[in-house]
């Protein structure tokens, strides 16, 4: 089992910046595939970004440029920086881990890579 909680979401306007974190309760961080995602309600849960278990990332594109995914093995946390916000960014944003150990997909948040455990979500509002 793999707690996650999220922190770090709030209210900012276009153009600003704010910056996710998310706990994990296990020391076996680096086996895991971690992402973040968003969704707003009445629409399907979006992929944001991810990292492997190598440190790479991936983005989606509607992102790119903007935000940043990041990890910290020593603290149990990954984080989300986001820039350059706009509106249309809002929503409630989850994080996400999945046991690399446990399937041959590749570590993405577009792929169908199978995340097990997520956080409860962080509200996230940019106004114009």
């Amino acid at each position: 089992q793999v707690d996650l909680v999220e922190s770090g979401g709030g209210s900012v306007q276009a153009g600003g910046s704010l910056r996710l974190s998310c706990a994990g309760s296990r020391y076996t961080y680096s086996q895991y595939c971690w992402g973040w995602f968003r969704q707003v309600p009445g629409k399907e849960r979006e992929g944001v970004a991810a990292v492997d278990s190598d440190g790479s990332t991936s983005y989606a594109d509607s992102v790119k440029g903007r935000f940043t995914i990041s990890k910290d093995h020593a603290k149990n946390a990954l984080y989300l920086e986001m820039n350059v916000l706009k509106p249309e960014d809002t929503a409630v944003y989850y994080c996400a881990a999945g046991d690399l150990r446990n399937t041959p997909a590749s570590c993405s948040v577009t792929r169908g890579f199978p995340f097990g455990y997520w956080g409860q979500g962080t509200q996230v509002t940019v106004s114009s």
